[in-house]
């Protein structure tokens, strides 16, 4: 699905980008950030589009989805300062230059 109909999908549901990951509770740059490529994947353009259908058949899907046990995923990609892939960049510096 492209990143336009996804968002269509959503303006039926009553919803931006943002307020779709929060109710998945996901960040919003990783639902955001799939409009660089212009594709959202295959599974969130199925739940947006069963939302705009919802919402459209007067179903309160805000409930349905507040209800669910859906465990927020860890971070990925972030390291402790002044380090990168779990290695100090010091490190990596020093040895570089010798």
């Amino acid at each position: 699905m492209n990143y336009k109909e996804f968002t269509q999908h959503l303006g039926k549901a009553g919803l931006s980008a943002k307020d779709f990951a929060f109710l998945m509770k996901k960040h919003p740059n990783s639902i955001t950030n799939n409009s660089r490529n212009g594709r959202i994947p295959n599974e969130l353009g199925i739940i947006a589009a069963l939302l705009g259908t919802m919402a459209e058949k007067k179903i309160n899907f805000i409930d349905i989805l507040s209800n669910l046990d859906i465990q927020t995923r860890k971070v990925r990609g972030s390291a402790e300062i002044g380090k990168f892939g779990g290695k100090s960049i010091m490190n990596q510096t020093k040895n570089n230059k010798e």
